[in-house]
């Protein structure tokens, strides 16, 4: 998911805000294919039963799927084009709820004056993304269902307890998304180490990118992309780096002949074995071998 924005850029103001329940219901869904529609309200959509998908026009003529089950729920940003779609061999149940911010009002304190005190509200608050997705163990959903019930009294309801509701829906899915990011981390981290492992163990041979994706069960693009945010390398480049390391190591441990470095280490050709061991080194494998041989010979005796 790409970052275009914030989730809450309404909250991101010197202006303190409510926020303001506008819409609201539990429905059962089945057989059914929404237009694209959007609405100047924040949007969560949570799959009490069943599953679901939801397109997103993220961009003009780009649409992502999010496919929801049991459990997961998402929040869309105002104004996010999207529509809903459900089978009909699978109903899907839902609870919706539209929200927007408002001035605040009366003593209890703003969205931002809450996310000043607990910074898991305040990072989410400014989470880069139109939608987010998260699997809840049922502490949100219990929390919508009873914000939806005080709201439903009507005259009788409690603007505190709406408001108190709130906010712990917020803290919430704060939490849920910092688990979510966390444990996203800790999985790419394994992922990357894993391609670390197979890049040392098989850099003496034609190596591609689908071959590393393919020894870690991920897809080429996004093992690509964990990889450069986790190392700040390409997958190629650091593969370079072990291979460079490796002649150099060669050039001045043994005695194996310049050509037949480039077998060594995996690389097709002695000419492209030099390019790269000169961008590497800034000197040709040849001056690297003579000039450390130089330095170990100057290098004086103990006495």
């Amino acid at each position: 998911m790409q970052n275009r924005g914030t989730l809450f850029p309404a909250l991101l103001t010197e202006q303190h805000s409510h926020p303001q329940v506008v819409a609201y219901y539990f429905k059962q869904w089945q057989g059914f294919y929404m237009s694209f529609h959007r609405h100047d309200a924040i949007e969560i959509m949570y799959t009490i039963k069943g599953f679901c998908e939801v397109e997103i026009q993220t961009q003009p003529a780009h649409t992502e799927t999010v496919s929801l089950k049991k459990g997961e729920f998402i929040i869309i940003n105002a104004n996010v084009s999207h529509r809903l779609i459900v089978d009909e061999a699978n109903p899907c149940r839902m609870l919706n709820v539209e929200f927007r911010f408002m001035e605040q009002k009366g003593v209890y304190p703003s969205i931002q004056q809450l996310a000043t005190e607990d910074k898991l509200l305040s990072s989410l608050l400014e989470v880069e993304s139109t939608y987010l997705v998260l699997r809840d163990p049922d502490e949100v959903y219990h929390i919508m269902k009873s914000l939806v019930l005080e709201l439903d009294k009507a005259a009788a309801k409690s603007e505190t307890m709406v408001l108190l509701l709130f906010a712990q829906l917020l803290i919430r899915i704060a939490r849920l998304w910092r688990e979510s990011v966390s444990s996203r981390l800790a999985q790419s981290e394994w992922y990357v180490k894993q391609s670390m492992d197979y890049l040392h163990q098989n850099y003496d041979r034609d190596i591609q990118v689908k071959d590393i994706a393919g020894a870690v069960n991920l897809h080429p693009g996004y093992l690509q992309r964990i990889f450069k945010t986790l190392t700040g390398q390409t997958l190629m480049s650091y593969l370079t780096v072990i291979r460079m390391e490796k002649a150099k190591m060669l050039l001045l441990e043994t005695n194996v002949p310049i050509s037949e470095i480039c077998d060594y280490i995996g690389v097709g050709s002695r000419q492209y074995f030099h390019m790269l061991f000169k961008d590497y080194t800034d000197i040709t494998p040849t001056e690297f071998r003579k000039s450390m041989n130089t330095q170990k010979w100057d290098y004086p005796e103990k006495s």
